[in-house]
């Protein structure tokens, strides 16, 4: 019996799984998240190797733009890129969630057509002919293809807010607020592609069935750590006099913990709730008869 469980515990200590993570813009954001998600991290500036505390777990730092080729050929079994770079590459890979976060915030990113602000060009029909400057190369001929639309679209590496209108007609740039185009003197004609961070397997990985597994643990941990980014816990203890009115200021809300305390007549209430209206609900839960009022953070939340 011992001689088969440490037959096992050594073929589990050499499994590994070899995860790619975003190097660049998505690299402080992802790290965050594996952080927050309980894995401790540490990246050397000149390494591209991160130091995981899950020995499990073989990391390396790759450009986004690649990740996707990478894990279909199965150089890495599992990686973290956006969805617009599966699309570009027209990888086949096996999709394994959605983690909606990007350099700036928790939400999607687009890639929109700009032009100069006197431009003339005032939607996609008015660029046939014209020059397109961008990173997404591949996802733009497609698209334009499928309006009709002949242009040329040549391949930007970098700076490509400033090529319009000398070295080019129009771009088609990556933007999560608009402020970087707005300071170019650049307006939006058309959005053709809004984008989320994804979580992808080598199909090959995803049917071995420990590699699955882990990958399914790490997704967890890293959603409900997501999850928990605008979200905090609030603690309070409320008499019995008061119950019913902060129950109602909490009613649109997840129900809360009721638990009673040992001082009779009063309750300890417990609750989940977005961050957002916490300095709007505190004084009004003050006010309704709550006390003890403790906000907390939270790592995670797994529903």
């Amino acid at each position: 019996m011992n001689m088969k469980m440490n037959m096992k515990m050594k073929m589990n200590m050499n499994k590994k799984l070899k995860l790619g993570i975003p190097k660049g813009s998505l690299q402080e954001s992802t790290l965050k998240l594996f952080r927050k998600a309980g894995y401790h991290i540490s990246v050397s500036s000149r390494s591209y190797y991160p130091s995981f505390d899950d020995i499990e777990v073989e990391a390396m730092l790759i450009r986004a733009q690649e990740m996707a080729r990478y894990v279909e050929d199965g150089i890495l079994d599992c990686g973290l890129t956006g969805k617009d770079w599966i699309l570009e590459q027209n990888a086949d890979v096996h999709e394994v969630a959605e983690l909606i976060y990007a350099k700036e915030g928790l939400r999607p990113v687009k890639w929109v057509i700009a032009v100069p602000d006197d431009s003339k060009i005032k939607s996609v029909k008015g660029l046939n002919g014209k020059r397109i400057a961008t990173e997404l190369v591949g996802f733009t001929k497609r698209y334009l293809k499928a309006k009709g639309i002949k242009a040329d679209v040549d391949f930007s590496w970098g700076a490509t807010e400033v090529k319009p209108p000398y070295l080019a007609d129009a771009i088609v740039e990556l933007t999560e607020t608009g402020t970087s185009l707005r300071a170019n003197n650049l307006r939006i004609v058309e959005t053709i592609l809004e984008s989320s961070t994804r979580f992808i397997a080598n199909k090959k990985a995803w049917q071995d069935r420990w590699k699955k597994q882990k990958m399914e643990n790490i997704v967890m941990l890293l959603k409900g750590a997501l999850s928990a980014e605008e979200k905090v816990g609030l603690k309070m203890n409320v008499p019995e006099r008061s119950f019913k009115r902060v129950m109602t200021l909490l009613s649109a809300m997840h129900s809360p913990t009721i638990s009673a305390l040992s001082d009779k007549g009063w309750y300890a209430l417990e609750v989940i709730i977005d961050e957002k209206v916490v300095r709007d609900i505190i004084p009004k839960l003050k006010t309704a008869g709550a006390s003890g009022i403790v906000e907390y953070q939270l790592n995670k939340v797994i529903p």
